[in-house]
């Protein structure tokens, strides 16, 4: 039998480490050749690090959230011949197994154990309370325990007016105390939540944003967009109204270019895009992705539509690569039929724009100076780096969004 240590390969782009996200074996478990062992998070995407070689794991490097440098051994492993370590072999009995594997999205919870405390209620005793016989046939028929009854009257003593206000009150025997709750939940933030966490961190104390919020009538967007599901071929997927906002905003990048750019403070320096690869913010159960539709200047809109669902899937399903989770340039952000009225969206670093879209309403607009018609109207909530974008350029691109939207023959012109 021989020993074989995996190491952290080169995983490109001059990364030099990389943070353990899931760990999917355990100390002595028997595994096959590409089965899964760890997850290692880079700042761009996780990589799944299958197992080389079938064999029996004598040992794991490290445990969920800390950093590994590449060429480190991650995992040693008992195999077949001589495998490729010389020398004096890791025995199994005397490796420290590494505690169960835990998914990197779950907490790892330590609960301050509390003592509960029974509540203490005015007039409440130990001894017998006070009160007439008929109360205390009533109180047996309703199943209440006069000793957490307050008495109004005389020496605390109960009436059946204090026996009606506790029962209303919700009392009986069987019902649970309402106790002090003095738990405290230590959740680590490591994996993907702890990136986001630095990133918005460096988003809000590097970017001096600048919000901007207009309210947009979709109403003849909404038309086209059923009309154009109800004509679609089977190879086109079915258009949310997303797709639509993507295209305005690939308009308005094209008008208002000093919006499709990434800022450097460090060389004071503004590089603008002449492509437009659009990051769509997206909720996965691993957190906040943005996956990203490279290269939007060269896509019609069914092609944009199944472009975008191809990255939000293989994001959601932990399974998108590395380029497509970066390099966009400017990023739309959406919370669906929970998008609220206005949100204030963070930037995503380096970018200079991200435009918010908030939930579809009807509601009553005044048309022509005089006739009221209900109207489909969405706001859009965007945040600019007011280092590059001024707020008159700001406003600029969110009304130009604005007519293409409201004129949806437009975006095809």
């Amino acid at each position: 039998m021989g020993q074989y240590n995996f190491k952290l390969p080169d995983l490109g782009e001059g990364l030099v480490e990389a943070e353990i996200a899931d760990i999917h074996v355990k100390v002595g478990e028997m595994v096959t050749e590409d089965q899964p062992l760890i997850d290692m998070m880079t700042d761009k995407a996780t990589v799944e690090m299958p197992s080389p070689v079938d064999g029996k794991i004598l040992s794991i490097s490290g445990n969920l959230g800390e950093m590994i440098a590449v060429g480190s051994v991650m995992v040693v492993l008992e195999v077949e011949g001589e495998g490729n370590v010389d020398g004096e072999p890791v025995k199994a009995e005397a490796v420290v197994e590494v505690s169960a594997p835990v998914k990197a999205d779950e907490p790892v919870a330590k609960i301050t154990p509390a003592t509960p405390v029974a509540p203490v209620l005015s007039g409440a005793t130990s001894e017998k309370p006070l009160t007439s016989p008929a109360v205390r046939r009533r109180a047996l028929e309703e199943d209440v325990d006069l000793t957490r009854v307050s008495g109004s009257g005389p020496a605390g003593r109960i009436s059946h007016q204090d026996l009606d206000d506790f029962i209303a009150a919700g009392g009986r025997v069987g019902q649970p105390s309402h106790q002090k709750r003095t738990a405290i939940e230590e959740i680590p933030v490591i994996g993907i939540r702890r990136k986001i966490a630095e990133r918005m961190e460096l988003s809000k104390r590097s970017i001096p944003h600048y919000s901007y919020v207009e309210e947009v009538d979709v109403t003849e967007v909404e038309k086209l967009r059923l009309f154009l599901n109800d004509n679609r071929t089977e190879d086109q997927p079915k258009l949310s109204i997303l797709p639509f906002i993507m295209m305005a905003t690939l308009k308005g990048m094209e008008k208002f270019p000093e919006c499709n750019s990434h800022y450097d403070p460090a060389h004071s320096l503004v590089r603008r895009f002449s492509g437009v690869h659009l990051g769509i913010a997206s909720q996965t159960p691993n957190g906040l992705m943005v996956p990203v539709v490279s290269h939007a200047e060269t896509r019609d809109i069914w092609d944009m539509a199944t472009e975008m669902m191809r990255v939000s899937s293989a994001a959601r399903a932990g399974k998108a690569k590395r380029n497509e989770l970066s390099g966009s340039t400017v990023t739309i952000t959406s919370l669906g039929k929970i998008g609220g009225i206005v949100t204030t969206p963070v930037i995503n670093y380096p970018e200079v724009c991200i435009i918010g879209v908030n939930k579809i309403v009807p509601r009553p607009m005044v048309m022509g100076g005089t006739d009221i018609k209900i109207r489909q109207m969405m706001n859009l909530s965007s945040s600019f780096d007011h280092r590059v974008v001024d707020g008159y350029v700001a406003a600029e691109l969110i009304q130009f969004i604005k007519g293409v939207l409201e004129q949806p023959a437009t975006l095809f012109m």
